[in-house]
């Protein structure tokens, strides 16, 4: 097709990805190099890396070398770096906090922080510095602003009916559905409702706004599928560099209620 040109796996042949004439391929050897600064400077420590798609995707885990304390409770800074040869996304970034005490992913897209943005590659050492120096400077801004946000939610409590009210929202049941569908959307529901009364949200305070975030999150992390499978695996890592749909919903209709930025 003119003016389309199909990146190619030079070590198998693989088609990776159909993309424009203009596109720039960066190879996974170079995508990640401005992160050594971070490395050198003892900020990230890398934890694990991988690919997905079969290699049409490739991501490194870092860990940063400090946590922080959201309403009293322990989180972990975490940064996903992926790289793309399928044309759909650049050298991306994410930052990803993690609850210690449950393991359980705080990716909720605010307003006032990205935790997502992408960057091109950088071929010099100032350049690389100043990419690295900006990863850690919207790590922290993220980081202070999930904290502003955990702390106004977990002012408002959430009453019964609002809650079912918001799972309804998240879950709509439409009229001609099966009575499979409607039994498994009611049984997400009864999932949630269960964990908001988990012993280690208690610590937020019951059937407020933060507990009920959390009780998803919780969810959208840990939930078994029916059918286990390689995509499914895939998909769910994926929604940790671009955040979970459920979670984002959830997030957005609790702070309508409770009237957070």
């Amino acid at each position: 097709i003119e003016g389309l040109v199909a990146n190619v796996r030079s070590s198998d042949n693989s088609v990776l990805g159909v993309v424009t004439e203009k596109y720039k391929i960066v190879q996974n050897v170079n995508a990640f190099d401005f992160v050594d600064a971070l490395i050198d400077n003892g900020d990230v420590r890398y934890e694990t890396a991988g690919a997905l798609q079969n290699g049409k995707k490739v991501w490194m885990l870092g860990k940063l070398n400090q946590s922080s304390k959201i309403l009293g409770d322990e989180v972990e800074q975490y940064v996903v770096f992926s790289n793309s040869h399928d044309g759909k996304g650049a050298i991306q970034i994410a930052i990803t906090p993690i609850r210690v005490v449950c393991q359980n992913t705080l990716n909720l897209a605010l307003n006032n922080a990205s935790r997502m943005w992408s960057t091109r590659h950088m071929g010099n050492m100032q350049e690389k510095l100043i990419q690295a120096q900006n990863v850690l400077n919207r790590t922290k801004v993220y980081m202070e602003a999930l904290s502003e946000t955990a702390e106004g939610l977990s002012q408002y409590s959430l009453r019964r009916g609002e809650i079912e009210m918001i799972l309804d929202a998240m879950f709509p049941i439409e009229e001609d559905a099966t009575d499979r569908a409607r039994n498994n959307k009611d049984q997400c529901k009864e999932e949630i409702l269960t964990l908001c009364s988990a012993p280690d949200l208690q610590k937020f305070g019951s059937n407020n706004a933060w507990t009920f975030v959390n009780a998803v999150a919780d969810w959208a992390d840990h939930r078994t599928p029916q059918r286990a499978s390689m995509k499914f695996a895939e998909s769910n890592f994926d929604k940790v560099v671009s955040g979970h749909p459920v979670l984002d919903q959830a997030y957005s209709l609790v702070k309508t209620l409770a009237k957070v930025a």
